[in-house]
Parts: structure tokens; C-alpha cells; sequence
């Protein structure tokens, strides 16, 4: 797992200072809409719901925004989209995996972005299932470490299901099966502790380390895939040391 929490945290700043926010901002609104036609529409009773609109605020999203969505997809509004997750899978430069995760209402308009991004980008689309298998579904919960140390959390969030903490630099990562998030998430909050984030995610079980050049394709096919709109999330199975992050730094 080399460079893994560096990476982490260099991806999470990336996100952070995301130039693209118009496009950061319809995905997360996405997000909100389909928390809350999925599992109601008063966050005090969904989960889900309270952290993808707590996401929302913490990226800077409009309120009004917030609520809109919320609404839309909770039925107390018309308008809301019909929207379906849907996985691509495929390669990328160097042999790295990819698994693209799509939110949309139009399967063939997401199916020719994605396609068109990676081939651009010297990818290939594989068939279901060739991929997929090289990854693991996640639960992830982002914290700043605000004083706290590794124990200190790793108490909270143990019984929970929590399966390991990751030292991002200002932040901790606690990672746990997908089905034990709300759980983990929940002992925070009853410890009295703020979280970033708290969402599934996909990790790769075996890696593919990159030179300074792989990694700049590899990273530029992400960008390409993350322009899309009907794309959600990108995950690979890239492994960057912090070697080769310094190379692309300088």
C-alpha cells in the first residue's frame, strides 16, 4: 500500500480545490436527490441523506440548491430525474483498472461519454465482470485529526465495524465493509466527533505501481472520465509512490 495515504490525501485536495465546481456541485446535488428518494426525505431519518447534504454545505453548495434537491427527490416537488447508477469497467495506461461509477437518465449518453474518455486517453472499455472483481466495496469516513489521536478514534469506531485508519497528513481515514458506514459514522457523531465525509467507495485489492509518466496518463484519463457528466466517482487501482508523486510535483 505504498503512497496509498499520501495519494488519498493529494486526491481529497485535489477535489478540494476542484476548479470544476459547476460539475462538483450537479454531482453532489445528484447525490442528494437520490438519498432522499431512496430513503425519504427527513435527513434526521436517513443517513444517507444528512451526509450527502452535509457534503453539499462543507463543498459550498447554495442552500436553496440543497433544498430543491432534497425536496425533488423526497416527492415534495415535481421534477426529480429518474436516475440510475450504472458500473463501466475497463483499463487504463500501464494495465490500471478502472471502475467507473455513472448516476444518469440516459444510459446510452453516459455509455458513448465514457467510452469516448477513454479512448481518448489511452483506455479500453472491458466486459462486465473483468474488473470489478479487483475491487472491494468500501465504507469511508474522512476526519480532521483536530488533536486527536489514531487510538483515540480508533476506540470510537472499532465496535462499529471499522476496519482500519489511515493517517491522510491533517486528516484520518477510517475504512470499514460498506454495509457498517452508517455505523461507524454514527459512533462519531455520538462521540461528539465531526467527519468530512462519509461514503462508499470501491478498493482495489491488488495494485499497479506507476513511473512519474504513468502516472500523468493515468491521471489525465481520471480528469477526462470526471468531466463527465453523467460520471459520479472514478476509482483505479493505481499505486503512486510518494517517490514519483515528488517527480510530478516539481
Amino acid at each position: 500500500m505504498s503512497g496509498h495515504s499520501k495519494w488519498a490525501t493529494t486526491k481529497h485536495k485535489k477535489a478540494v480545490i476542484d476548479a470544476k465546481r459547476g460539475k462538483m456541485f450537479a454531482k453532489l446535488i445528484k447525490n442528494i436527490e437520490v438519498a432522499a428518494r431512496t430513503g425519504g426525505g427527513d435527513p434526521a431519518g436517513n443517513p444517507t441523506l444528512f451526509d450527502a447534504i452535509q457534503k453539499a454545505k462543507k463543498s459550498s453548495v447554495p442552500n436553496d440548491n440543497i433544498e430543491r434537491a432534497r425536496k425533488r427527490g423526497g416527492g415534495e416537488e415535481a421534477g426529480g430525474a429518474d436516475w440510475q447508477t450504472i458500473m463501466y469497467e475497463g483499463y487504463g495506461p500501464n494495465g490500471v483498472a478502472v471502475l467507473i461509477e455513472c448516476l444518469t437518465d440516459n444510459r446510452n449518453r453516459a455509455a458513448g461519454e465514457v467510452r469516448t474518455a477513454m479512448t481518448r486517453n489511452g483506455g479500453n472499455m472491458a466486459d462486465p465482470g473483468s474488473v470489478a472483481y479487483l475491487f472491494t466495496r468500501k465504507g469511508v469516513v474522512v476526519l480532521d485529526k483536530t488533536g486527536r489521536s489514531e487510538d483515540e478514534i480508533l476506540e470510537i469506531v472499532l465496535e462499529a465495524g471499522a476496519e482500519e485508519i489511515n493517517d491522510l497528513g491533517d486528516q484520518f481515514e477510517v475504512v470499514s465493509e460498506a454495509g457498517d458506514l452508517i455505523a461507524v459514522r454514527t459512533a462519531l457523531v455520538d462521540a461528539g466527533v465531526d467527519y468530512d465525509s462519509a461514503d462508499p467507495d470501491f478498493r482495489a485489492s491488488v495494485e499497479v505501481p506507476v513511473d512519474a509518466e504513468g502516472a500523468r496518463k493515468v491521471f489525465k484519463l481520471v480528469d477526462a472520465l470526471e468531466d463527465c457528466d453523467d460520471v459520479q466517482n472514478v476509482y483505479t487501482n493505481v499505486d503512486v509512490s510518494d517517490e514519483v508523486l515528488a517527480e510530478l510535483e516539481d
